[in-house]
């Protein structure tokens, strides 16, 4: 159960927030760091 709630919080995140892949980690903003923590931590709880 708990890996079909983050694979769906992973297609959510893909449509709603927005795509950081292309950007320096050392050139984003305080927010746009917790964003790409929570992307991260989602993807891979839905990876398990």
């Amino acid at each position: 159960m708990k890996k079909e709630l983050f694979k769906a919080l992973a297609k959510v995140n893909k449509w709603i927030l927005p795509s950081l892949y292309k950007k320096d980690p050392a050139k984003l903003t305080t927010f746009q760091k917790a964003i790409l923590g929570y992307r991260y931590w989602v993807t891979t709880n839905a990876l398990d």
